[in-house]
């Protein structure tokens, strides 16, 4: 079967990893001078650009000689969160896909054999700096929805638990003037946290806690945000941030998660896709509404609201069981 052979997915992944498409268009289009800027075998690069060539990525032009097409063009250098820097091996998001390889002894166990290192990437700055790149992307586009679907009126103080480098909270804060927030994640992200909330004027109206959301969070807030977390863990461990959230927010506190729900019968390849990366990344897993308030009602947390924001996400309000 067609859609099952590896070699074309590695062979564009070794080209957005070795910045193929960039020394092209920066002129290099003979075989020898892009390897030389790469660092790789003249032989071995050339068997990889004569592949992506018979799939149109790229245009042979003569013996050893390449140009871009549309197709490849696109795995040129846009920008954080652009194509290829979602398929460069060395980031956080190819480390995850590849991490696929290990899908048969996960569904042999029912887990991931090797669990996300979340230290590993407060050990590599870059390996840190890629996955907190991506995951900003995905809450700058996410940020809308949140920021129209909830009535932040009577909200005086979000903490954002798990809010990477605060660019979630950055949107919240410059579109609601009355907020102010915290963001808690690993030391890395805060790091870039703190320099952003600077950079935006925000410095006066959000702190940073750098610490493991399964420790006991910063108190005082009206909400604690968990945007695109909960996901990542298995129920047991999920449960365990939740209570952490459900401690800190006390009686009068509420606590939002923001996810993509899954319907049971949700056969779309993109749903049923993610669900098993999930499963060998981390251990996490894709969850009905029906599923979270089931792990929420044991970390002392009954619902109040599921509300369904822009497409694909949902938000699901919870309080202290009373």
């Amino acid at each position: 079967m067609d859609m099952a052979e590896l070699t074309t997915p590695m062979a564009i992944r070794v080209a957005a990893t070795l910045r193929v498409a960039d020394h092209i268009l920066a002129g290099a289009t003979e075989v020898d001078a892009i390897a030389e800027l790469a660092g790789v075998d003249p032989g071995g690069l050339i068997r990889v650009l004569r592949h992506l060539a018979a799939i149109d990525v790229l245009r042979a032009t003569g013996p050893g000689r390449f140009e871009l097409t549309d197709m490849g063009k696109e795995l040129c250098e846009q920008g954080p969160g652009d194509p290829r820097s979602w398929l460069d091996i060395t980031t956080a998001s190819s480390r995850a896909d590849l991490a696929l390889f290990g899908l048969l002894d996960a569904v042999r166990i029912g887990r991931p054999v090797t669990t996300q290192d979340w230290g590993d990437l407060d050990s590599d700055a870059e390996l840190s700096d890629s996955f907190d790149d991506q995951m900003a992307v995905g809450a700058a586009a996410k940020a809308p929805a949140l920021i129209e679907g909830y009535d932040w009126s009577a909200v005086e103080q979000v903490v954002d638990v798990g809010g990477g480098n605060g660019t979630l909270l950055v949107e919240l804060l410059k579109a609601h003037p009355h907020l102010r927030g915290t963001v808690v994640d690993r030391p890395n992200p805060i790091r870039s946290a703190v320099r952003r909330l600077a950079a935006e004027g925000l410095a006066d109206r959000a702190a940073t806690s750098a610490q493991s959301f399964f420790d006991p969070l910063p108190t005082g807030g009206t909400v604690y945000l968990l945007s695109g977390v909960l996901h990542d863990w298995p129920d047991a461990d999920a449960a365990r941030i939740l209570a952490r959230c459900a401690e800190a927010a006390g009686a009068s506190g509420r606590v939002l998660v923001m996810e993509s729900l899954v319907d049971p019968d949700d056969m779309r390849p993109s749903t049923t896709g993610m669900d098993l990366m999930l499963l060998v990344v981390t251990g996490g897993g894709a969850r009905s509404a029906d599923g979270l308030t089931a792990i929420a009602a044991t970390a002392g947390l009954e619902p109040k609201a599921v509300s369904p924001l822009r497409p694909p996400h949902s938000l699901l309000e919870f309080t202290a069981r009373s």
